[in-house]
């Protein structure tokens, strides 16, 4: 299964006593679903902001970086405002480089958040990388310092060693006694505490060799900050939906034992196994050349192309969540963001327009009837529905590629994906993921795929 880290409880009777204190609200198994309405701004769990227009990009503060003039919009390098040096902590190499900073506004979600995740499509020729930065604004009028949420390339030095890249990577041990970066997400210490992230601005750092003419270009930066309260159970929502879509199908467990130097091999890989599937749904995947590194005895190389591109050295593992949506939107014309979803209607509303998603969920063996495991964290394609509702799923976990398709019973999915609280196998408490997902998609899409991302809060 997936290393991807998944919070545990901080406080554990911190966490009990938050969980109790929501449970009234729950709404339990067989009550009727939520209104397919979105609902008013006060209410909303999970508030998605993305600069990806020209007059998003013109509303941040430029410090040498220029809006693309031409095709997709995006922010580039225009002249460099310094130099820097930076010793790759996973290669101890250390470069100078040239950067230039964009600095988005302040933005206010519509719930004060308890978390944040932020997501960006970006191209990065060899020789250039970009970091992603987070500034808070607390509840209670202090501000948080600016945490690194990412330094990303969409390369690496596996092929010449001397190339002028870095290596993707999170980074460890940022806190500041109110809120921690756990990998990708901006955490509040004690969501008991009352404290909440009121605000937040975003920081995109691109980084060039000196004198040269290079630049990142990045068309998509953002983040999804969310309140949803800690629960054991969600409410159920009512089905509303029969179809499936015709989703390549590829098992991670086939590939036990191959690149061990990316998380121990594929069976680690649900994450870039899941991604590579939406790739090839939407028509994307990597030429000949890109794959004629894989040993050519290996099935599927375009899986153990993914996990290497989507590897997180800090981390040690393919799971990081932006990263993926990252190495997805380096395909042409596609973009990728880590988003919440609200109920199992949401994930109806983007199958009837054709959309795929990736859900990340965490259970014991005994709570998914028909998956044979338990987890801590693994990631899964969901690909329709039956006519009594229940959820079809590509689950990369399956010893073959025609075992792939699973279909779990619609209550038991929907309860271990939108979670917050559970109990592991040792009677803990520890964190869900409240219903995290990623969302891939073109950007030429239609008008029905436009509607069903923005009535789920992406655009």
């Amino acid at each position: 299964m997936s290393r991807r880290r998944i919070l545990t409880t901080a406080a554990g009777a911190a966490a009990l006593a938050a969980v109790a204190a929501t449970a009234a609200t729950v709404t339990p198994a067989g009550a009727a679903p939520a209104s397919r309405r979105r609902p008013p701004r006060a209410e909303r769990l999970v508030d998605n902001r993305f600069w990806v227009s020209r007059k998003d990009w013109g509303s941040g503060t430029s410090h040498g970086t220029r809006v693309v003039a031409k095709g997709r919009a995006g922010v580039e390098m225009a002249e460099p405002v310094g130099t820097t040096d930076y010793t790759d902590p996973h290669t101890g190499r250390a470069t100078t480089w040239e950067y230039a900073q964009w600095t988005g506004p302040a933005h206010r979600p519509a719930t004060p958040a308890t978390e944040a995740i932020a997501s960006w499509n970006a191209r990065t020729p060899t020789g250039t990388w970009i970091q992603v930065e987070i500034e808070a604004t607390y509840s209670d009028g202090t501000t948080s310092p600016w945490y690194v949420l990412g330094r990303w390339n969409s390369g690496d030095d596996r092929e010449d060693a001397g190339a002028a890249v870095i290596r993707r990577t999170s980074v460890d041990d940022q806190s500041d006694g109110k809120t921690s970066v756990w990998t990708d997400t901006l955490s509040v210490d004690d969501t008991a505490s009352g404290l909440r992230v009121v605000a937040y601005r975003l920081r995109l750092t691109l980084y060039r060799t000196p004198g040269s003419a290079l630049t990142p270009t990045v068309w998509r930066l953002g983040a999804m900050a969310s309140a949803v309260p800690d629960r054991f159970t969600v409410p159920a929502a009512a089905p509303g939906l029969a179809k499936e879509l015709k989703v390549p199908r590829y098992s991670q467990e086939i590939h036990k034992g191959q690149y061990p130097e990316y998380d121990n091999g594929g069976e680690a890989w649900c994450s870039p196994t899941s991604s590579q599937m939406i790739l090839e749904y939407w028509g994307r995947r990597p030429t000949a050349g890109d794959l004629a590194w894989v040993d050519p005895a290996f099935a599927d190389p375009q899986v153990c192309h993914a996990a290497r591109f989507t590897y997180d050295y800090q981390y040690g593992g393919c799971g990081n969540w932006p990263f993926n949506a990252a190495y997805a939107a380096t395909y042409e014309d596609m973009q990728g963001v880590v988003t919440r979803l609200g109920s199992l209607t949401d994930l109806e509303t983007l199958i009837r327009a054709g959309i795929p998603v990736i859900t990340s969920q965490s259970f014991l063996k005994e709570e998914l009837t028909g998956a044979g495991y338990g987890t801590a964290g693994h990631l899964m394609t969901v690909i329709g529905f039956t006519r009594s509702g229940d959820v079809i799923a590509n689950d990369p976990a399956s010893p073959s590629n025609p075992a792939v398709r699973r279909v779990y019973k619609r209550r038991e999915f929907e309860n271990i994906w939108l979670r917050t609280k559970r109990r592991n196998a040792q009677g803990t408490v520890v964190s869900g993921t409240g219903g995290v997902c990623y969302l891939y998609f073109p950007v030429h899409r239609t008008k029905e795929q436009v509607r069903a991302l923005l009535a789920v809060g992406v655009r």
